[in-house]
């Protein structure tokens, strides 16, 4: 999860780091011509179509780039040997040479080892579209006090997956809903951000910690990982622990539904810190804004490396992109070319997001501390991906058409 939570005017989150709502607005969706099966109707990648793209060889990686993708490549190994992949694209046994030869393989000529192990096949047309995420960090204290009074909650024991009662038998299928049961004993939805921010948990004892300031929170819910640094210079690290099951609404998007962001006179810049700007100049209509946001995020601390992604592997900053497991299998590699050339090169995909749906659609992850919140909070871009698969899965996925 970058709920992953980043941004077509959205952040991101992951599960552990679920990369990912995002911040900035949806205005630039990659473009597309016609695949084997339209996109929209796709239901993964292989049956939206697949290509054979240009050889490892071609493409231009440096060592560094390789050697860091290679590494995150490793650390997502035990997941790729024993995950299905809902893509349609592999199964587990295809990653088992690569995954082998990897453990031993010298980070210094990672080149070779992608050059010798990997094809590169191109979704639909190829046509893609980035965001960014990043680790925020944010003022708070570990317990309440003055500059310290929004509280950031654990995962309380009373959210559930069931369904509800009015919903018919035979529509009871995918994915459980998220709730709560009443005193009645019934299903209802959970609490709504609003609700919640009302006091619907007061006094539960569900407080990991306290934030200083109630507009960094929300964007720390979107990014759905962080840091809280305390007065003391105690620094927290706390990622994804669930979600109140309420809908995400991206508020950028709403903003530029009303005509306040863009570039005409009197707009706001289109990326997380113009929008942050117009909360904190509008604090009133700001507050509404954020509260057309139901979801709500909940937290759990970590100890030791991360923060996690999806894959509950630490995600590397120019390392780690968050994707839609249907159409990029979980921990392949991935080769993106985009406008914003910071985006450009070998990523490994190591988390998902709640914005990041629909083939080549991913989200960059930036890292922690202030250039990586400003190139994750302004990055909106269209290139093109190809996906690093094992040799022989491309003409596999022919034969099978």
């Amino acid at each position: 999860m970058r709920v992953r939570l980043a941004a077509g005017l959205a952040i991101t989150a992951s599960l552990t780091l679920t990369a990912c709502a995002s911040i900035i607005p949806d205005s630039q969706e990659p473009r597309a011509t016609a695949p084997l099966v339209p996109i929209a109707e796709a239901e993964n990648a292989a049956l939206a179509g697949v290509s054979r793209g240009i050889s490892v060889g071609a493409l231009e990686f440096s060592p560094g780039d390789a050697g860091t993708a290679l590494a995150s490549f490793l650390g997502s190994c035990p997941q790729l040997l024993s995950r299905e992949d809902i893509s349609g694209l592999t199964v587990p046994n295809d990653w088992r040479g690569a995954c082998n030869a990897a453990a031993d393989w010298p980070l210094d000529d990672a080149r070779r080892f992608f050059v010798k192990h990997f094809e590169t096949a191109r979704v639909s047309n190829g046509a893609a579209f980035t965001t960014g995420y990043f680790e925020p960090e944010i003022s708070g204290c570990r317990t309440r006090g003055p500059g310290c009074e929004v509280p950031i909650y654990r995962a309380p024991p009373e959210l559930v997956r069931a369904w509800q009662d009015e919903t018919p038998q035979e529509e009871r299928n995918g994915q459980l809903l998220l709730g709560r049961y009443d005193a009645a004993d019934k299903f209802i939805p959970y609490y709504e951000r609003a609700e919640i921010e009302d006091g619907a948990l007061n006094g539960r004892g569900l407080e990991l910690a306290w934030a200083a300031d109630p507009i960094e929170l929300f964007f720390l819910q979107i990014q759905g990982s962080g840091r809280i640094r305390t007065n003391d210079g105690e620094v927290i690290r706390i990622g994804y622990a669930g979600q109140n099951g309420r809908e995400y609404v991206s508020i950028g998007r709403v903003m530029r539904e009303r005509g306040l962001l863009g570039e005409e006179p009197g707009q706001y810049a289109a990326s997380m810190q113009g929008i942050m700007q117009y909360l904190r100049e509008h604090p009133d209509d700001g507050r509404e804004l954020m509260r057309l946001n139901k979801s709500w995020i909940f937290f759990r601390e970590l100890t030791g490396d991360g923060p996690l992604g999806t894959l509950g592997v630490p995600v590397r900053r120019e390392t780690s992109v968050a994707v839609d497991p249907r159409f990029v299998p979980l921990g392949a590699p991935v080769w993106l070319d985009f406008e914003r050339d910071e985006a450009d090169g070998l990523w490994v995909a190591q988390d998902t997001g709640g914005a990041i749906k629909g083939a080549n659609r991913f989200d960059t992850f930036w890292g922690a501390g202030a250039d990586a919140r400003e190139i994750a909070g302004g990055m909106s871009s269209e290139g093109s991906a190809l996906l690093l698969l094992p040799k022989g899965t491309v003409a596999r996925l022919k034969q099978q058409q």
